[in-house]
């Protein structure tokens, strides 16, 4: 006997407590003109949708939130607070607080209607009022701008450490490429050197690679050799393919980049990102870490902040797999050098998004071919 499970619509309206928040991108005031929500997994968020800060509830709030400034470290947690009003900054009524206190320019009102401060059926009321959500960026709970001391305690509630015993949902590969093969690609980047790494963002409806030391401190190597492409082409469908079918129940068929990448101490990191966020890189399904040289080096593990504390270093030779849309950071190598083969894995369905998408990327950036 079998039963069908009906599928989920989509809701009607903002989130209610228990569900993902919409991502976006805003302008952040004294700062990024296009603020990735999405990379602030990790931490507890306050966010207050006060519209005005000239209103008395809205001026209470504020001052609330500076009276718990301790609270907001942007490690444990962050605040939001959403403006519509052009005079909250031009008359310093608001101002960027780092770490930890931020606003959001919501002038032509889409952020407040995303979230539920202005209603389709009457745009001309604002109601102002505050969300927390979680460190997975999931709605804990609603309350009116009144309730600012009831918010502030269910935050404290939520800033909690994650157990250490935690995990990320990725897959440790060991023995993909086996060690003198790994000590071949390294003598390969050191006998021809690397290129600084950049990284992907959307700006202007287009993808842009661009490069930002203090988001990202890597230095890369193009693999062109075909014979040696083949090798890890080989390698990859033969031993690890298989074991993401089995974990993730996905058939990867094409593999992106054939990329030595390099963390020196000191210097090299890479932030909290995901990687498949713009339209250039929204075909990627899985990134894979594969260590080359995982016992000479302190540091430069991979983190998931969503997901706890805990880090992940496969052996020599070894992968690290996980969605793309996963929230990552590979942290600081602070003793020794770490090297790595990067690629990204898709099938013939994201080859075909790929293409689709050439129209949107920077001219500076090759076009793709599913063929």
């Amino acid at each position: 006997m079998s039963e069908t499970v009906p599928a989920p619509s989509e809701p009607a309206g903002p989130p209610l407590a228990g569900e993902p928040v919409p991502w976006f991108r805003a302008a952040a005031l004294q700062g990024n003109p296009a603020y990735a929500f999405e990379s602030i997994g990790g931490r507890a968020v306050l966010m207050l949708f006060f519209g005005r800060a000239e209103e008395p509830a809205s001026a209470a709030a504020l001052g609330l939130v500076a009276a718990h400034r301790a609270l907001f470290d942007d490690e444990r947690a962050c605040f939001f607070g959403i403006t519509v009003e052009p005079s909250d900054a031009a008359e310093a009524r608001i101002a960027q607080s780092l770490p930890g206190i931020r606003f959001f320019l919501d002038y032509d009102r889409s952020l407040s209607r995303l979230y539920g401060a202005i209603l389709a059926e009457d745009e001309t009321l604002y109601h102002p009022h505050w969300l927390v959500i979680d460190s997975t960026l999931r709605l804990v709970e609603r309350f009116p701008i009144e309730a600012g001391e009831t918010a502030l305690a269910a935050l404290r509630a939520t800033v909690v450490e994650p157990p250490e015993s935690g995990f990320a949902p990725v897959l440790v590969a060991p023995r993909i490429l086996e060690p003198p093969l790994c000590r071949k690609l390294i003598a390969l980047y050191e006998s021809g050197g690397g290129e600084p790494s950049g990284f992907m963002r959307q700006i202007d409806g287009k993808t842009v690679l661009i490069t930002d030391p203090a988001h990202k401190m890597r230095r890369d190597h193009v693999i062109e050799d075909g014979a040696l492409r083949a090798q890890l082409a080989l390698r990859v469908r033969r031993r690890l393919a298989p074991m993401v079918k089995r974990v993730f129940q996905f058939e990867p068929t094409r593999m992106e980049r054939y990329l030595i990448g390099c963390y020196t101490a000191g210097a090299g990191h890479f932030r909290p990102h995901r990687d498949n966020t713009t339209s250039g890189t929204a075909h990627r399904r899985f990134a894979v870490t594969i260590n080359l040289n995982a016992e000479e080096y302190e540091g430069g593990d991979l983190r998931f902040p969503e997901f706890g504390p805990r880090t992940y270093r496969a052996p020599t030779g070894g992968a690290v797999v996980f969605s793309c849309s996963l929230l990552h950071e590979a942290t600081p190598v602070t003793k020794g050098t770490r090297y790595a083969f990067l690629p990204f894995l898709y099938d013939e369905a994201a080859a075909k998004q790929r293409e689709a998408n050439n129209p949107y990327l920077d001219e500076s950036i090759g076009q793709y071919r599913a063929g």
